[in-house]
């Protein structure tokens, strides 16, 4: 499994990108990504324009690219529900130093139920 040295969280087109990619659960093309952008977002990027959000999320670990001929294949290093789970403890790390309890005490302070508190509870207990 490939370790990420320091986190770096996505930009909202690069999740965007990323998002497509999961879904597809296959090496892509970035003619593929191209086409699907064009056809469902309405984005007419240029080649040039997907080949530098391409290159980001290569150098920050979430896609390795494979070189066999032209277009190049990028693969995903990590699966979406990794890639939440590194977003979550950067968040908690940079923000909370790494307090789930602080966490939740922002979020839900005066705003948890009882209901969701016994839940939360339980499922704590369950770990």
């Amino acid at each position: 499994m490939y370790i990420l040295s320091s986190f770096r969280s996505l930009s909202d087109t690069e999740m965007k990108l990323m998002k497509v990619i999961w879904k597809m659960g296959r090496p892509v093309k970035s003619t593929e990504l191209l086409e699907i952008f064009s056809e469902k977002e309405g984005k007419e990027w240029k080649g040039q324009t997907i080949a530098t959000f391409l290159s980001r999320l290569v150098d920050k670990g979430v896609l390795v690219i494979e070189r066999e001929g032209r277009p190049n294949t990028y693969i995903p290093r990590l699966s979406f529900e990794e890639y939440k789970k590194r977003e979550a403890q950067s968040l908690l790390d940079t923000m909370y130093q790494g307090s789930i309890k602080s966490f939740l005490a922002t979020l839900y302070d005066d705003k948890i139920t009882s209901e969701e508190l016994d839940e939360l509870q339980k499922w704590l207990s369950d770990k």
